[in-house]
């Protein structure tokens, strides 16, 4: 699911791949690859798409053609799940043979990176031994013609610097190289180091309140974290750096919480933790619940949170105390349990510092305190609302605002407002919910926004509307959370009273047809109307 339209262009969905412009991008590819090495030229015909995690030194697998390729090499081979051809792979051999000593070092340790990189990457992973950081720009710049494209994915406000994308030919010769010189180990565990470091750098983006920046930044260089969270890709065995890839999907959070991605964060983290060899952190379990939670799991959470208390007392994590005592009081709302979330709450809101360093900050506290009591106490569910201005007040004057409590705070709001009878004022609250958590790319509170707008057109007179907002729900639950997601129990209630109105007011027929327009508009586009 896409969230706000700037930045990077990368298409998701697959491990790495040749940068590509989509709706939110700028991506300008220069140059190309066919031809490396050619006289007199870095070469000038099509580029090649794909790339992949180099494991072992493997640089792929064979694929379909004929054995006509350069000494019995078939025509088309697959490397890396991506077709490459002999004739390519001869070219960029040759390029290889034309470098020096030093770009022929460089050029392998460059084959280590999944996606694109900049020159403070090349210059942390690619820095040891007989080339010293001192020299890896100068050999860089002497490189780049021959060996990469350069790539312009930055963001709006973001340092102009040279970004780089070795195309699968290339990479491969690099590859295979590395492993002859026996440096892949000692140069593999340096991207993973700088890989975590990216990630801890991205969640302090989050944490700042620079919270676009930091998803962004994520999802750009999401091929080489994704390399970094999985064990097995690790040159030791794969319990050795499980650490590594669990501390790297742990910083990751809000990308699998807020914005939308929990599958794949729950698939990658219970990965990294079934090869952990010894106690799961603390905060690693957290998060391990947190993903059940979204993803409509309550029963499995619950036992995880049993655990992540064990190992935060164990640890002495009090930030991780305050984080399981929010998560409890998600859990509880999630289950129509008001009264023990509005506890649970609390005691967070006491546990969390200002501002806290890994996390959801107070205002989300705050935003879920409100929901819990917006339906029984609506003065206290105010004066909880009332509180994130003063929250935000006391944070430091460059940090951003938090857009993800935000949004939960507007459905506080539009069930205040719903409560008092000011239904269009509820509407527009319950519209900027979902704008909000459709920027941020949260399925889940996308999906609990619109339907409580349904309610609310329902409530307007616009029942056609409403059916819309649901059969878009439909589909984005269904493609984000599978058949078997369960909402929560306040949602599931609202929905089946909203559908018996509808039936009423529409007809059997009526209501099919108004609900397939919806799924074919989708959110976005019913998110902007009126």
């Amino acid at each position: 699911m896409t969230g706000h339209l700037r930045g990077n262009g990368r298409l998701t969905g697959r491990p790495a791949g040749e940068p590509a412009a989509g709706t939110t991008g700028r991506v300008r590819r220069i140059g190309h690859i066919r031809d490396i090495g050619g006289a007199g030229s870095a070469g000038n015909a099509g580029s090649v798409e794909g790339a992949g995690a180099a494991r072992g030194g493997d640089t792929g697998g064979s694929g379909s053609g004929g054995a006509g390729g350069l000494g019995g090499r078939p025509e088309v081979e697959l490397l890396w799940g991506e077709p490459v051809t002999a004739g390519q792979l001869a070219a960029a051999e040759s390029g290889y043979a034309r470098c020096g000593p030093e770009e022929r070092l460089l050029w392998e340790r460059l084959s280590v990176f999944e996606g694109v990189f900049c020159r403070d990457a090349v210059r942390e992973v690619c820095a040891s031994g007989t080339l010293p950081p001192t020299r890896v720009q100068t050999v860089l710049d002497r490189l780049a013609p021959l060996a990469l494209l350069p790539v312009d994915d930055l963001f709006d406000g973001e340092e102009d610097a040279p970004r780089y994308w070795m195309p699968l030919p290339v990479r491969a010769v690099g590859a295979r190289r590395l492993t002859e010189r026996g440096d892949r180990p000692s140069v593999v565990l340096r991207h993973r180091g700088w890989c975590a470091r990216l990630a801890r750098r991205a969640a302090d983006r989050w944490q700042s309140g620079r919270q676009l920046d930091a998803r962004d930044l994520a999802l750009r260089e999401l091929p080489d974290l994704a390399a970094a969270m999985d064990p097995t890709t690790a040159p030791l065995s794969p319990g050795a750096e499980a650490g590594t890839s669990v501390e790297t999907a742990v910083s990751l959070w809000f990308l699998w919480v807020a914005c939308g991605r929990v599958a794949e964060g729950r698939a990658r983290l219970r990965h990294a933790l079934a090869l952990h060899p010894g106690p799961p952190p603390a905060r690693a379990l957290w998060l391990a619940a947190h993903l059940e939670l979204e993803a409509g799991r309550p029963e499995d959470a619950d036992p995880l949170l049993v655990r992540a208390w064990a190992a935060a007392v164990r640890d002495g994590d009090d930030r991780c105390l305050g984080l399981l005592a929010q998560l409890r009081g998600s859990t509880a709302l999630y289950q129509g349990r008001t009264r023990a979330a509005a506890a649970e709450f609390r005691e967070a809101l006491a546990l969390t510092e200002v501002p806290p360093d890994f996390g959801p900050g107070r205002e989300m506290g705050w935003a879920g305190l409100a929901l819990a009591l917006a339906r029984t106490d609506p003065e206290a569910a105010q004066e909880a609302l009332d509180r994130l201005p003063l929250e935000r007040a006391g944070r430091w004057a460059w940090a951003g605002r938090d857009l993800w409590a935000d949004a939960w705070a507007h459905h506080a709001r539009a069930e205040l407002l719903a409560w008092d009878g000011e239904r269009e004022r509820a509407a527009d609250h319950a519209r900027r919910a979902l704008r909000g958590h459709l920027t941020l790319g949260s399925a889940a509170g996308a999906s609990c926004a619109a339907e409580l707008l349904a309610e609310l057109r329902i409530a307007t007179g616009r029942p056609v509307a409403a059916v819309h907002l649901l059969g878009a729900v439909d589909v984005l639950r269904t493609s984000a959370f599978g058949d078997a997601y369960r909402p929560a129990a306040s949602a599931a209630t609202a929905r089946r009273r909203s559908e018996r109105a509808l039936r009423e007011a529409l007809g059997g027929e009526g209501l099919r047809r108004a609900h397939e327009e919806g799924a074919r508009l989708g959110l976005f586009a019913l998110s902007e109307e009126p």
